[in-house]
């Protein structure tokens, strides 16, 4: 008795050693621990900020249809780019999906996956999302950059980076909600070209 209360750390390393290589557990605890972690992102300070190049940038909708980002321009954007094999991509979606609940009708959400039509879809459907799916046709604008997963910005209305978050987060926090709504209220600032 004596020697397991002196081992008990080293058994649940060994246990959550086991449960990582045994298949089909490592994923939901990957899943698990990153919803653990994710908390709500921080906000880029306004000297800090960069903006969109160009919205130069085509996507296709999980139906098919066309969206050029150029249509975008001027209102305020949440683009998140994600794949549904991804475990902090899947850890954030349930904050993503609530939301989208509240601010679908208010900003443009664009939810950017590589992969086919198909696997997205049927990922959305079994989770309940209701959350707009895209995938690339042209390379995404500078410096709006993908290639790590999850990376997400919340772009304003003057096409500032106002929010960059590479990892898992809580977008459904008090944060986030105060940051989207101050942004909806701005006016578009104007760039004068001297």
């Amino acid at each position: 008795m004596k020697l397991f209360k002196n081992q008990w750390f080293n058994i649940i390393i060994v246990v959550i050693i086991l449960a990582m290589i045994i298949p089909g557990t490592r994923k939901p605890i990957q899943i698990f621990v990153n919803k653990l972690i994710a908390f709500s992102p921080s906000v880029t300070s306004e000297e800090d900020r960069t903006a969109i190049a160009d919205y130069n940038w085509a996507l296709e909708k999980n139906n098919k249809d066309r969206l050029d980002f150029s249509t975008l321009e001027g209102k305020v954007v949440l683009v998140n780019f994600w794949a549904t094999w991804c475990p902090p991509c899947i850890a954030e979606m349930p904050s993503f999906q609530l939301l989208y609940e509240d601010y679908g009708d208010k900003i443009d959400f664009l939810f950017v996956s590589s992969e086919d039509h198909e696997t997205v879809r049927g990922f959305l459907y079994r989770k309940n999302y209701t959350l707009p799916a895209f995938r690339p046709l042209s390379e995404a604008p500078e410096p709006l950059n993908g290639k790590t997963l999850p990376t997400t910005f919340l772009i304003d209305k003057s096409g500032n980076i106002v929010i960059r978050k590479v990892g898992a987060a809580d977008w459904n926090s008090e944060n986030v909600r105060k940051t989207i709504d101050e942004l909806l209220a701005e006016k578009i600032s104007v760039k004068l070209a001297l």
